[in-house]
């Protein structure tokens, strides 16, 4: 099992801090792709993925007990 956290408006999008899904053996693209479907969320092109607290591409592949996060990107001065 591998823990996905959202922030920002991902997190009110999916109405969860953070969700309990197998994701293992998937890439980063094939878990965006799923969750665009699963939870309309918005397109998560622009959205950076951190596996273990550090930055990951989209072919990274996921393992057992990983833990995702998804950031967006933020605006402000």
């Amino acid at each position: 099992m591998n823990k996905v956290l959202f922030f920002a408006h991902l997190r009110d999008a999916v109405g969860e801090e953070f969700l309990k899904i197998d994701a293992s053996g998937k890439t980063v693209a094939e878990l965006k792709a799923e969750l665009v479907r699963n939870y309309n969320l918005p397109k998560l092109d622009s959205v950076m993925t951190a596996v273990n607290e550090e930055f990951a591409q989209d072919d990274e592949v996921i393992q057992d007990g990983d833990e995702v996060a998804f950031i967006p990107p933020v605006s402000g001065g």
